[in-house]
């Protein structure tokens, strides 16, 4: 009896890493259909999850005479989840966008680390507090899977993975190397360069504040990329909850 379990636990591991690296393989290869899944998953968690907690908040706030939860609930649940699904499409495609293989190598490898730490964790709060994975990971765990992320991409930057532009290559990209009409690939390469050029800035602007030690490690937390992590904590919902629920029933 033990010897199955442990290999019913071991086959839920397996398929549990599967589905990480599967969702990294998506955002890697097919970018555009992983930005509009991740919007379209994104906007069903965000209308089942914002429901339960406003039913829930609401008469924390509000008192008898206080607004109706029939009417409020569904309205405010509908346009939160609608908008975290345009961020996190966006974000999405920002994750991925770009025409260097090599690179997109690399930030799918980063992608799917912080993917599998994010389930990991999800998974560890469910079997010793009881926690509900759905609701810590879309609620609570975006921001740290951000930093994490970020921390990353910074590590992929130090060991020249990632070549961050200057203001100079920024201005040759706008003016020289892309077209009045760029096509899709051409445009994603745009957005990631750009993004990058952001952080630089924010980097720059910070060491006068914070010297030049301390503020490569601020921007890491103000980075662009810290938005990734509400794109990994849909997809760690998602994985985290299926496996959790494998286990409660087979094991």
């Amino acid at each position: 009896m033990a010897a199955v379990r442990v290999l019913v636990n071991a086959l839920i591991m397996l398929a549990e890493l599967a589905a990480v690296v599967g969702v990294a393989w998506i955002g890697l290869h097919y970018p555009l259909a992983f930005a509009g899944g991740t919007a379209a998953l994104a906007f069903i968690q965000g209308i089942l999850l914002e429901h339960a907690r406003l039913r829930h908040e609401l008469p924390f706030y509000f008192g008898e005479r206080g607004p109706r939860a029939g009417l409020l609930v569904p309205f405010v649940a509908t346009t939160s989840a609608l908008v975290r699904a345009v961020i996190a499409g966006v974000v999405a495609l920002l994750t991925f966008s770009g025409t260097d293989p090599d690179r997109l190598f690399w930030i799918a490898i980063v992608f799917a680390v912080t993917l599998y730490l994010a389930t990991t964790i999800l998974r560890g709060l469910a079997h010793r507090l009881d926690a509900k994975p759905a609701r810590w990971g879309y609620f609570r765990l975006a921001a740290p899977l951000g930093l994490i992320y970020s921390v990353g991409m910074w590590l992929l930057s130090s060991f020249n993975k990632v070549h961050t532009p200057d203001l100079t290559e920024m201005g040759r990209t706008l003016i020289f190397e892309t077209p009045p009409k760029p096509t899709v690939e051409q445009g994603s390469e745009l957005l990631f360069r750009m993004k990058l050029y952001i952080d630089s800035v924010i980097t720059a602007l910070l060491k006068p504040l914070v010297g030049a030690d301390w503020a490569p490690i601020v921007g890491i937390a103000l980075s662009v990329n810290v938005l990734t992590g509400f794109v990994v904590a849909i997809f760690a919902v998602l994985i985290a909850e299926m496996v959790v629920r494998a286990e409660n029933a087979m094991l």
